[in-house]
């Protein structure tokens, strides 16, 4: 910001000229009362500029002609800027929702529960778009995995390597026995896919899609298929849930022959976030009444009955996992010790992930 000078009144052209007449009369005066004269004194310099003179040591030295008297300079304050303070504001959770893992000013993970008449629940897990990677394991006895190389990222329990970022964990399917589909993993196929089964894919890079084997879109073009798994037909595809979603024995064998038993499924909505549904007593209906509702327009049922079903989540990537799901039978560490069954592991993204 430049300097403001402030000028006396007067102080101007004519000012100047007013002074200098009165200086040279009082010269005149002197002289003749001194009697010298023609002694001629020099000039003096305009306001402001420099003179140069010797000292005593013969070097030049420069001097400057004091500023007359009646003028005054203005300097300005030194100006000290402070920045604003920077704040990230925190993402808003969306209402009926509870945040679980909230990191780096993302949702990662949030559940809501969803009550019905006759006292059933089911619980909804939501791993939002773009903060998730999902890695399939194998169980140590299904699917069948003879002859076939697994590895510690793909195995029985969640690997040293995944620990780290680890967001949560859930159930995989039927037992492949029972005929619900096909299992690929890794581009080898464990049991055959069928055309039209409900299906989980997991590309390349952890992203995730859930419909129909070889329709509407199912793998998707262009997109490295890293694994496969089905179970059943869809629970609900492109929005609109299943006619036989009524037919109980439609959607598995129950334990001991009771509808309302222990039940889990998963899907994904428009934003392509993933959405785990889970309850240990639900009917099919329930579970995709409480998925069509919070948005999910592709779903699949996976394992049903108590022992199965197992649903955890974390507070903060790598932190200790613990049950998601009311009533749920497994410890929370099932997954990071081993099982029998498949399940899947799901893993914190990095900001702007796009698999």
């Amino acid at each position: 910001m430049g300097q403001l000078k402030h000028r006396r009144p007067g102080a101007g052209r004519s000012g100047r000229r007013l002074a200098a007449t009165t200086l040279a009369a009082a010269s005149a005066l002197a002289l003749l009362a001194s009697g010298c004269g023609t002694a001629a004194r020099s000039a003096p310099s305009p306001p402001g500029s420099a003179t140069t003179q010797r000292s005593s040591s013969g070097s030049p030295t420069s001097t400057r002609s004091p500023r007359p008297a009646g003028t005054t300079t203005t300097t300005p304050a030194p100006t000290t800027t402070t920045p604003a303070p920077t704040t990230t504001a925190r993402p808003t959770a969306q209402p009926g929702w509870t945040v679980v893992d909230e990191t780096a000013g993302r949702i990662l993970v949030d559940t809501r529960t969803y009550h019905f008449p006759d006292g059933d629940s089911v619980t909804l897990v939501r791993y939002h778009a773009g903060t998730f990677r999902l890695d399939f394991h194998l169980g140590s006895l299904n699917p069948p995995s003879a002859g076939f190389p697994v590895t510690a990222a793909d195995g029985d329990a969640i690997s040293a390597a995944e620990r780290p970022e680890l967001i949560g964990a859930f159930n995989g399917g039927f037992e492949t026995s029972t005929g619900s589909g096909g299992v690929e993993l890794d581009g080898r196929v464990l049991v055959p896919l069928v055309t039209g089964n409900a299906s989980l894919v997991v590309y390349s890079g952890g992203t995730a899609q859930v419909g129909p084997w070889g329709e509407d879109g199912v793998p998707a073009r262009g997109r490295q298929v890293v694994s496969v798994r089905q179970n059943l037909t869809p629970l609900i595809s492109a929005g609109t849930v299943s006619p036989e979603v009524g037919d109980v024995a439609a959607w598995g064998a129950e334990l001991y022959g009771v509808p309302g038993t222990a039940r889990s499924a998963v899907g994904t909505d428009r934003s392509g976030d993933l959405v785990y549904a889970a309850s240990m007593a639900a009917l099919p209906a329930d579970l995709a009444s409480a998925l069509q509702d919070a948005g999910v327009t592709n779903a699949m049922e996976l394992d049903i009955n108590p022992y199965w079903i197992q649903g955890d989540v974390a507070t903060r990537p790598g932190g200790s996992l613990r049950a998601a799901i009311p009533g749920q039978q497994r410890p929370a560490d099932t997954y990071l010790l081993g099982w029998t069954r498949d399940f899947y592991a799901v893993l914190a993204a990095s900001p702007g992930h796009r698999g």
